[in-house]
């Protein structure tokens, strides 16, 4: 069953005629717009008729109907029947289509009161009620998993898709003068834009990402107003609903942003990556945005290698637990980390690091346990590791051992053994230290275990004397 979300009102039937027009008119024969008119003032506008194409009427005509084509698009159909007004949806289509080519060949020639109407009429077709996502309907079994829902597809999309277009077309124009634009493209729309990330369509999704990016690279006045907006959209999916069908789109905008941030980083910005894209990594979606997520983390410490240290903990602190798929992803983050870390910065973390990896390297899953083991392979964390060896080689050395004489999994087996071979000939003197030490563990181990069963025994042998 079809619902609105929380808000907005749901509509009968009877609500939805088979075009809705929003504040568009028309001239009627004979009558020609003035260029002072806009969509609002002029006579409204009955049915959805073809309009003469613009290569058929003369130039000094051709304003005129560049505007009642934008009349002509305020148009609303219902989708949900495709037979409904199929006519005066083709119409609708073709006429969308003839904007587009006329804004790409000559829109620097648009009096600048028409390209604002444009505006309001993408907006008219774009800005709606979402409907609920496909585990918030009636029909959705109870617990579905987001990633396992089939993808929704827009019905309204053969229309959308042109809309899009045309803003993005308009957006990226050498012709469009920010100055003017900004009158029209205002945080309003832009935060009316950020909302629509929340669409379940990916089609949609990716044109948003893409005119959000144009917005944010031209539109310098807006480039506050989004960056807060994501911010919020991030704080209300971590901390509120946990669903939200954009954070990947939204990340990627992101990681273009970080790339672009200047050094030394402003304190704002290292904020959100402690409030905001470290507590991200805690959500049960997280395979959904991970390699957008890890792109934006590894940017900051380009930027900035000292943020290192604050990255590594931040993953240690929302280490899963029992999820392997998850930890999988943990570690291939970390190696990317590592591996624009400093060594400042890793003898900072370097000690919990190592109890996380060597406890990885311990897993009966072999993928975590392989993946925890491929760090080796990296020249860059091999020289951290190498100039931090007697730190570091006392962590992993035990779950090193346990491994070559009991995990199952021979890819696994066969990497410790080189790893191992690697630290005999980075240091064989530790190697021997460690083994020395590993052995007074044990039979201290031992020691303190016979204690234990001999304690039991007599305790049972003074249980049993009591009874008798």
């Amino acid at each position: 069953m079809f619902k609105f979300r929380k808000g907005q009102r749901k509509r009968s039937k009877s609500d939805i005629p088979d075009a809705v027009v929003n504040g568009s008119g028309t001239a009627g024969p004979g009558q020609a717009p003035s260029p002072g008119h806009t969509l609002s003032s002029l006579p409204r506008m009955t049915a959805v008729e073809p309009l003469p194409l613009f290569k058929d009427v003369s130039k000094s005509e051709r304003h005129t109907l560049f505007l009642r084509k934008l009349q002509l698009c305020c148009f609303q159909f219902d989708f949900t029947d495709t037979l409904k007004s199929a006519r005066q949806k083709e119409i609708k289509r073709q006429t969308l289509l003839e904007l587009v080519d006329f804004i790409q060949s000559g829109m620097s020639k648009i009096p600048e009161a028409y390209l604002g109407e444009m505006i309001k009429m993408v907006g008219i077709n774009i800005f709606r009620p979402l409907p609920p996502a496909a585990h918030e309907t009636a029909s959705a079994p109870e617990g579905a998993d987001p990633e396992e829902v089939e993808d929704y597809m827009e019905p309204s999309w053969q229309h959308l898709q042109i809309v899009y277009e045309l803003l993005l077309r308009y957006v990226v124009s050498s012709d469009t003068e920010t100055k003017v634009a900004k009158r029209y493209i205002d945080h309003s729309f832009v935060l009316k834009l950020l909302d629509l990330f929340d669409s379940e369509d990916s089609r949609e999704r990716e044109y948003l990402k893409m005119v959000v990016h144009r917005i944010y690279g031209k539109f310098v006045v807006h480039r506050p107003c989004i960056r807060k907006a994501i911010n919020i959209l991030f704080y209300r999916f971590i901390y509120e609903t946990e669903r939200h069908s954009g954070v990947g789109e939204l990340l990627e905008i992101m990681g273009s942003i970080i790339n672009g941030f200047t050094v030394p980083i402003k304190e704002e910005h290292k904020l959100f990556l402690i409030r905001t894209l470290i507590p991200l990594h805690k959500l049960k979606q997280l395979s959904l945005y991970h390699q957008q997520l890890s792109y934006c983390m590894v940017q900051f410490v380009d930027k900035d290698y000292k943020l290192g240290d604050i990255v590594v903990r931040g993953l240690l602190k929302y280490w899963p637990l029992i999820n392997c798929q998850k930890e999988v992803l943990f570690l291939g983050e970390l190696e990317e980390v590592l591996e624009a870390m400093q060594s400042a910065e890793f003898q900072r973390c370097m000690v919990p690091m190592f109890r996380q990896i060597a406890r990885c390297v311990n897993n009966p899953n072999f993928q975590v346990a392989e993946r925890a083991l491929f760090f080796w392979n990296s020249e860059h964390i091999v020289g951290l590791i190498s100039q931090h060896r007697q730190v570091v080689l006392p962590i992993v050395f035990e779950a090193l051992e346990k491994n070559i004489q009991s995990h199952w999994n021979t890819e696994v087996h066969g990497l410790t053994v080189n790893v191992r071979k690697m630290f005999v000939e980075m240091d064989p003197a530790l190697v021997e230290e460690c083994e020395r030490q590993l052995q007074e563990k044990e039979a201290m181990a031992g020691e303190v275990e016979e204690q234990r069963e001999m304690t039991w025994k007599k305790l049972e042998e003074a249980a049993a004397g009591d009874a008798g």
